[in-house]
């Protein structure tokens, strides 16, 4: 799932990095813990893995957060997996843009009443109260938007994806086409436009602006985790969800083929799904090669 607040903040965002980007992290998380407690959606506690961007495709200021979220979550009494009500579907985007922007407005109201927000430089305007309650009347007649996408299906997609998001930057290396000593070239992609893919040439100094927009404070973390995936619950609970997820071996029917998964080895000559005995650390490995070598 994919959290962005509207650009109007964008400069705001600029002025105040650590507390806005934190507030985003914040208002997303509470956002989909609680309409995923309400019984009517889903009723259970869930599990999040959030990471956060800062850039569009044309490196411009374009703040969202990504979700992992798991299809699914633990019953309040913690008795059994809850599953959501339809396949392909996990919670109301419609609910979750509503509540999203209703709770990240009023961490901006508290920021601005603590004066914690610095409103300085293009945003100086702000620092009026009227012009700043008039920011926030616009936004609150705004639809704001929140991105669901498919379920992955499998560990391995899970994998995948998150090794495309969790360490990038702002822009890619394979991106970058042409650089004379002045201008830089470089490939994009324009959502607004049917997602067509485009050049963009920047003057230099205009390309490292953009660039720089996107690093962060110093010690900022931006990738984090709520619900049940936080540090404080996430062994204990993990556990409790594999146990839930387990299948009963009483009533299960045996599966007349095992599932393809990555995390399951088969024999290389009948395919049959095999049976790990024991496993060895880097360490062991060694001795046990020289034992199996010399009998």
């Amino acid at each position: 799932m994919v959290f962005t607040v509207p650009h109007q903040l964008n400069l705001l965002a600029q002025d105040n990095p650590r507390q806005f980007y934190h507030l985003l992290f914040t208002a997303s998380a509470a956002t989909l813990r609680e309409v995923a407690a309400e019984p009517k959606h889903l009723g259970a506690e869930i599990g999040i893995l959030s990471i956060l961007h800062t850039w569009g495709q044309n490196l411009l200021a374009h703040p969202h957060i990504h979700c992992v979220v798991p299809a699914g979550g633990i019953s309040p009494d913690h008795s059994r997996w809850v599953r959501p009500r339809y396949p392909r579907f996990f919670l109301p985007v419609e609910v979750l843009s509503s509540v999203f922007r209703g709770k990240f407005i009023a961490g901006l109201k508290r920021l601005y009443r603590r004066k914690k927000l610095r409103c300085a430089g293009p945003c100086a305007a702000l620092a009026d109260e009227k012009q700043f309650r008039e920011l926030l009347r616009r936004l609150h007649q705004q639809d704001w938007v929140v991105y669901a996408k498919p379920a992955f299906g499998g560990p391995r997609r899970v994998l995948r994806y998150l090794g495309r998001y969790t360490h990038r930057v702002a822009i890619s290396n394979h991106r970058l086409l042409a650089f004379d000593g002045q201008r830089v070239t470089f490939r994009w992609r324009d959502y607004a436009h049917g997602n067509q893919q485009r050049q963009m040439t920047l003057a230099a100094t205009e390309f490292l602006r953009r660039f720089f927009l996107h690093v962060l404070p110093k010690g900022f973390v931006r990738i984090r985790q709520f619900g049940f995936l936080t540090s404080r619950f996430r062994k204990v609970r993990l556990q409790l969800c594999r146990q839930l997820l387990a299948p009963d071996p009483l009533s299960a029917a045996p599966d007349p083929e095992p599932p393809h998964d990555g995390s399951i080895w088969h024999c290389p000559q009948c395919g049959t799904a095999m049976i790990i005995l024991q496993r060895f650390t880097a360490t062991e490995l060694p001795s046990r090669c020289n034992y199996f070598d010399s009998s």
